[in-house]
């Protein structure tokens, strides 16, 4: 998983992600976000209302398989949720990430 926190150190420092549940939904909103991913320790509240966000916004939602202090530790800001704003970094690092699936009908769309 080492890889995975790297690519998004660097793309942190390049300017191209947003963290947290906030800043990530603007993200995704605004067309800006090419793919959203979560810590595994996220509460379950906020784990469905990003998959939400991301089916409505038709972003790509993946599993970091980290924890929120392991995210922290390499990003130097604890968040369970992060957008990637950069076709590059998220071609690569969905590589080294699972996709969720989001099931439409639990949201009664």
């Amino acid at each position: 998983m080492n890889k995975i926190m790297g690519l998004l150190t660097i793309a942190r420092k390049a300017g191209k992600l947003s963290l947290g549940m906030d800043m990530s939904k603007d993200a995704c909103k605004s067309g800006v976000s090419k793919g959203v991913c979560t810590a595994l320790d996220i509460s379950p509240k906020s784990l469905k209302e990003i998959m939400f966000v991301c089916m409505c916004e038709n972003v790509p939602l993946y599993s970091l398989g980290l924890d929120m202090e392991s995210v922290g530790i390499a990003l130097g800001k604890s968040v369970g949720i992060i957008s990637v704003n950069d076709d590059g970094f998220m071609k690569k690092a969905k590589t080294y990430m699972e996709e969720i699936e989001i099931d439409n009908d639990m949201f009664n769309v």
